[in-house]
């Protein structure tokens, strides 16, 4: 079972519908576990700057971080795994430089934080190739084009 809390810090953001939000969330997670809690956050670009300057030292903001919680060792049934912050101005620029409807960019943006909360990075070429094939089988799985091949 998964439960996954949408927070709307960005009110005036323009952000999928949380009903979409969970199911590229849950079909991501249904990749490597049957159960967990993640919180999803849409946030200004202000919210994001300063968390990305505090978790990762990094001026200006970013499109997703993820921030996988440490379970103590206590019997429970649906495992926390942690938050993904998300962005709204920035994936919706990047969604429009990129050329890609704003739903694949929010999908990706999602399937990579559920990824990263999952234990998977990108630190080396060979763990990227690992996760970029991850993301992209789940993305279309869901309908949408790998995020990392290009049209040209």
């Amino acid at each position: 079972m998964y439960h996954i809390i949408i927070q709307q810090a960005a009110e005036t953001a323009t952000a999928p519908k949380p009903s979409h939000l969970r199911k590229w969330a849950k079909t991501a997670l249904a990749r490597k576990t049957d159960a967990g809690e993640i919180t999803i956050r849409i946030v200004t670009i202000d919210e994001m700057t300063a968390l990305n300057k505090k978790f990762r030292y990094k001026d200006g903001p970013t499109n997703v971080l993820s921030f996988p919680f440490e379970m103590p060792d206590v019997p429970i049934e649906t495992p926390i795994l942690g938050d993904i912050v998300i962005c709204a101005d920035v994936v919706n620029r990047e969604a429009s430089e990129q050329d890609k409807t704003p739903d694949a960019h929010w999908a990706h943006m999602v399937v990579h934080g559920i990824f990263h909360l999952l234990g998977y990075d990108h630190q080396t070429d060979q763990d990227a190739n690992i996760m970029e094939s991850l993301e992209a089988e789940i993305l279309q799985k869901l309908g949408f084009a790998n995020p990392y091949q290009s049209e040209n």
